[in-house]
């Protein structure tokens, strides 16, 4: 391993294994962590120098930090190379791997992937293609009932009828322009121009129009391009069209998008998570909650609240997500509160910036969760590690924020007292001051909704991982779509079918992929793809 750690510092060793000199000259070792050099270079500056035990990918070691050279390269027949110009004549020098040019370049990446199976760490540019996503019907328990993507078929047992609803979600973080330039080195895989918004825009607009989803969420939409092109192209695909920019300087925000010919709105409903009287919440990120009246002949219909957001990406920052989040729910609860005192069906969308399985993601599916001593960079997944990171306060927000921790409004009431202070004895007094610290300090939150995720985040044969964006640094998901679903009784294992019962079925979802996957069309964004994260697609139907 000493040998993989000279090449990845720049150093190669000697053949006696003793003694270290630079393998590489100054200028190509100053290009940073990933370097290039044509091969005559690497020849020349490597003369009489051991590496060429370098040219091997170990099996299924997806983290090696050192160049990856497959089988592919080379012919059946070959042996081991001297990769350098000796001074001296040698036994293989006329020896050439079929696809390895005298002009091929070769990549040393020091970057770390996290990829699956036999892929290399190293993000050199792929051949172009399209993805395959198909879609995956689930009213039927049948999973072989799958269709491929462009199939405008559906599925019979999913139609409309007169005691039914059918309608479709899109859940889409379209990649602000402004970030993208302002974070570039999260694509350096990418060319140039496949990341320009004249480029990017059509091929998202394509994607929108192909789906053709009854509601869109839409995340990081740029005022400015909103404005210009967005709004105007979606409202003449039949879309009504509401927007919440983020506070402070930030240029972009959410939308809600829905086709007038299936819905009818009911309330507009922005939420504002920066808070200037609260000290914790001083980030700009915003959500959107709508009250949706499906366009049905019957007289007496349920409605539908729709939500979306962008929570804090801050990996280190959990309470500010945690209270984000709260507040988000609190006023989904405001919006889709009935008068019998059940909820609304709701669909609640968006990038949370948090992974499967951590303490965020099981709050919004358990509707509970006990943070006491949870360090504060654990709580959406992101952080591997938790040291040095302080503990969630207990409570996390201060009670002038209003929210309790049921994540409801708080309604401020004069309690009825029968006894005055004066009346009261110490005893008295002495149980209410421990009654009310208890409740103060109570480290559980919960809130009030069945909420299931329309996807399983595991692919139930391989348990690989899916992901919803991939970049540079990462592959992971953090887009979800949750909805209102009645729990089932019976945990259910990771790649497992989604629960169909409850206020709304998912009848069908747009299929997701592995990281692998991704980085054979050259990872996020690409040619076809113009966003770093995948649109995410459900059907769902509501029973009137």
């Amino acid at each position: 391993m000493e040998a993989w750690r000279c090449v990845r510092r720049g150093y190669g060793r000697c053949v006696v294994g003793r003694g270290r000199y630079p393998m590489l000259p100054h200028h190509q070792k100053s290009l940073g962590r990933d370097w290039t050099t044509p091969w005559e270079n690497l020849q020349r500056c490597c003369w009489n120098r051991h590496i060429s035990s370098c040219m091997r990918w170990p099996g299924h070691y997806s983290r090696a930090p050192y160049p990856y050279f497959s089988s592919r390269h080379f012919s059946l027949n070959w042996r081991p190379p001297c990769l350098f110009e000796s001074r001296t004549p040698f036994q293989y020098w006329n020896w050439r791997p079929d696809n390895l040019s005298q002009t091929s370049l070769i990549h040393l990446s020091s970057y770390i992937m996290n990829s699956e199976g036999d892929e290399p760490s190293s993000k050199r540019r792929k051949h172009q293609g399209t993805i395959q996503r198909h879609w995956e019907y689930i009213c039927n328990h049948n999973k072989d009932k799958t269709k491929i993507l462009g199939d405008k078929n559906v599925d019979p047992k999913c139609e409309d009828s007169d005691n039914k609803f059918d309608f479709s979600v899109m859940s889409y973080n379209i990649l602000s322009q402004d970030l993208l330039e302002d974070n570039s080195h999260l694509y350096r895989h990418c060319r140039r121009p496949v990341l320009h918004w004249s480029f990017r825009f059509p091929n998202i607009l394509k994607e929108i129009k192909h789906f053709d989803a009854d509601v869109l969420c839409l995340q990081e939409v740029q005022e400015d391009h909103y404005g210009a092109e967005i709004r105007p192209s979606l409202e003449s695909l039949g879309y009504h069209c509401e927007y919440k920019m983020r506070t402070g300087r930030k240029p972009d925000g959410c939308a809600i998008c829905f086709k007038h010919s299936k819905f009818s709105l009911l309330s507009v409903n922005p939420v504002e998570f920066y808070r200037r009287d609260v000290p914790l919440l001083d980030r700009d990120n915003v959500g959107l909650v709508l009250l949706l009246q499906p366009r049905v002949p019957r007289a007496a219909c349920p409605v539908v609240c729709v939500a979306n957001t962008h929570l804090l990406y801050n990996p280190r920052r959990g309470d500010i997500k945690l209270t984000q989040l709260a507040m988000l729910l609190a006023e989904i609860s405001s919006v889709a509160h009935q008068k019998d005192g059940s909820f609304c069906p709701i669909i609640m969308c968006g990038d949370f910036n948090s992974v499967p399985g951590s303490p965020l993601y099981s709050f919004i599916k358990e509707g509970k969760l006990n943070y006491e001593g949870l360090a504060i960079g654990k709580v959406s997944g992101q952080e591997q590690s938790s040291r040095g990171q302080r503990i969630l306060s207990i409570p996390i927000w201060p009670p002038n924020l209003g929210i309790s921790q049921n994540c409801v409004y708080e309604v401020q009431q004069l309690p009825k007292v029968e006894k005055t202070d004066s009346d009261l004895t110490q005893t008295e007094l002495d149980k209410t001051e421990v009654l009310v610290t208890a409740e103060k300090l109570s480290s559980n939150l919960q809130h009030h909704f069945s909420l299931s995720s329309v996807y399983s985040h595991y692919f139930p044969d391989t348990g690989i991982p899916e992901v919803t964006t991939c970049h540079s640094r990462s592959a992971i998901t953090v887009d979800y779509i949750f909805y209102s679903a009645e729990k089932e009784d019976v945990a259910r294992q990771p790649g497992a079918e989604v629960a169909l019962v409850g206020g709304l079925k998912l009848l069908a979802r747009l299929s997701l992929l592995t990281e692998q996957d991704l980085w054979t069309v050259n990872g996020l964004p690409n040619e076809n793809n113009s966003s770093d994260h995948l649109p995410l697609l459900a059907k769902f139907r509501l029973e009137l």
